[in-house]
Formats: C-alpha cells, sequence, structure tokens
C-alpha cells in the first residue's frame, strides 16, 4: 500500500469502523448528548450503542449534536502529522459548521509543522455516500496518487456522489422542527413518504413525496436509473443504509440487486449513524452511487420541511 500521505475523515462517513481501521483511514468521532451525559458516534464498536441510542429516541429524548471545535481538529490532525502529510475529507458542510473550524485547524497547524502539507476538503456528502467518497479516495492513495491528486480527484467528484433515500416514520423530524406537526400528521394518517436527496451544497431537499414504502422504493431506483453513470449498467459501489428499518433496506436492495446487475461488489449495508440518525430518526433507508454532476443549488421543498445545518 501507498504510505505518502494519511488520508483521514470523520464518523459522520457511517461505514463500519473496522472498515476504516482495515483501510487506514483514522477517524475523528462527533459526539452528541442526551440528559447531559455525553456519547460518541461509535460506528459499531459497542453492539449495545446504537440499540440504546434508538431507546432515546423511544423514549422521546432529542439527541443534541454539536459542531466539532477547534482544539479537537488540532489534537486529531496533530496525531496524524506526527506520521506524514494528510488529507481529511471533512463532513458536509451543508448540515454541520465543523468543517471551518478543521479549515482554523489545519492553519494553525500549518505554522507549527511547515515541512508537513495538510489539506482539508468540504465533502459536500453525508452519511454511507460521504463513506463511498472516502473509499474512492482510499483507493486511489492505495495506487500510488499523490495527496494533491487524490485531492483534485475528490473536489473534481465529490459532486457526483448521489444521496436518494425516503423516511416513513416523522416522528424525529417533527420533533427538531424539520416538518410542521400537521405535516406530520398528515404524512402518518396518509402513509406518505418524502423522497429526499442532497444538493450541491450538501443540504438535504424534499423533493418529491409518495404514498407506502414500496413507491418509494420504486421512485428511488427510477431515480438512480436516471442518474447513476451509464444508467442500468453502472458498475460502481452501491451502498445502502438505514435507521432501524432493516426490512425497508431489503425492498431497496433487492430493487437494486434486480435492476442494476454490473455493480462493483456487492452492494455494501449500513447502519445510519447516531449523528445522522439524531436528526433522520428512525424509518430512512438511502441509497448511494456515482452518478451524473449536481447542479441544483437552489432548494426544491415539496413537503414543507426545514432542513438548516448545525
Amino acid at each position: 500500500m501507498n504510505s505518502q500521505f494519511t488520508l483521514s475523515c470523520c464518523s459522520t462517513v457511517d461505514l463500519p469502523y473496522a472498515h476504516l481501521v482495515q483501510r487506514q483511514v483514522p477517524v475523528l468521532f462527533y459526539t452528541y448528548v442526551v440528559d447531559g451525559q455525553e456519547y460518541v458516534d461509535d460506528m459499531g464498536r459497542d453492539p449495545e450503542a446504537l440499540p440504546r441510542f434508538y431507546r432515546f429516541l423511544q423514549e422521546g429524548k432529542l439527541p443534541q449534536t454539536s459542531q466539532v471545535n477547534v482544539a479537537t481538529y488540532v489534537e486529531f490532525f496533530e496525531q496524524q502529522l506526527q506520521k506524514g502529510d494528510l488529507l481529511h475529507i471533512a463532513f458536509t458542510s451543508g448540515q454541520s459548521g465543523s468543517v471551518n473550524n478543521a479549515y482554523i485547524a489545519a492553519e494553525t497547524l500549518r505554522e507549527k509543522y511547515p515541512e508537513r502539507k495538510i489539506q482539508v476538503i468540504d465533502s459536500l456528502c453525508s452519511s454511507s455516500g460521504y463513506g463511498l467518497l472516502v473509499d474512492e479516495a482510499a483507493d486511489l492513495r492505495d495506487a500510488g496518487r499523490s495527496l494533491e491528486e487524490t485531492a483534485q480527484w475528490v473536489l473534481a467528484n465529490r459532486n457526483k456522489v448521489h444521496h436518494q433515500f425516503f423516511s416513513s416514520d416523522m416522528t424525529q423530524f417533527r420533533r427538531t422542527g424539520r416538518v410542521s406537526g400537521a405535516a406530520a400528521m398528515v404524512a402518518t394518517v396518509l402513509n406518505i413518504c418524502p423522497i429526499m436527496r442532497l444538493n450541491d451544497e450538501g443540504r438535504i431537499i424534499a423533493y418529491d413525496k409518495v404514498r407506502g414504502k414500496k413507491k418509494a422504493v420504486a421512485v428511488t431506483v427510477e431515480n438512480m436509473l436516471q442518474h447513476a453513470q451509464n444508467g442500468a449498467d453502472y458498475a460502481g459501489r452501491c451502498y445502502i443504509c438505514n435507521s432501524d428499518c432493516p426490512e425497508d433496506a431489503k425492498l431497496l436492495t433487492d430493487a437494486i440487486g434486480e435492476k442494476f446487475p454490473n455493480l462493483r461488489g456487492k452492494i455494501v449495508q449500513c447502519d445510519i449513524g447516531t449523528i445522522i440518525g439524531s436528526h433522520a430518526g428512525k424509518g430512512t433507508v438511502a441509497v448511494f452511487f456515482m452518478g451524473d454532476e449536481l447542479r441544483d443549488s437552489i432548494p426544491v421543498n415539496a413537503f414543507g420541511f426545514v432542513f438548516p445545518g448545525e
């Protein structure tokens, strides 16, 4: 493996920690707070962590997430710089302001380590779509590409990672103020699932709504057919993740497996982690793939959603 620089990311990639260890990608962990107690975005290291998180939601507790501060970035980056140059791919600025603190930390450490290269990139990606981008970058690193070449590829392709998802449970969206109580009630009564995606600023937009999970799966697959590189002949990575609704994820996995026979390896199944789950709640299923370039910076809102960054 090429080791001329370190590639790192944040825990919001929503991939198993063991996978990042295997790929030799150090991780900076986000945290959340419930009842004054801080918990780490665990990434599957403790099998009890995710069930405990969903118990919090079931009990009506609202996890509080926050930005990663400059001091935490400095400590993490410094550990990596002691080994060599560093390329850090950060969680989207469309959902958190943390990347701005990462920029500040990197600039601080350039003065302390003038012999080292350090670059921070805003992924504009979230959850396992962010993970997909990091995996692609790790492939380039392992193939011997330089830090500069890898960074250039990430910047050129971050807006080609598609995030298509739907939710069948409006509870957490209502609790966090992302949808009104009235809209949530109507959605529940009529069995409405909002269809969502990330735009080119890494922000969530709800652009359609359908009745029932089967229709939501069909619309999601159709959008993948329209936007995936080479359409039904797409031969890249495909990741699917869910928030405590594996049966719904299986519906989508089976449908995509049938429509896309040339995928690179098996569809990777992941859990939505505690940070993304703090806002999405239960019942969200997402698919991530490489596609055409996103160009829409103006949000389209079909369901009365509000998705501010932290």
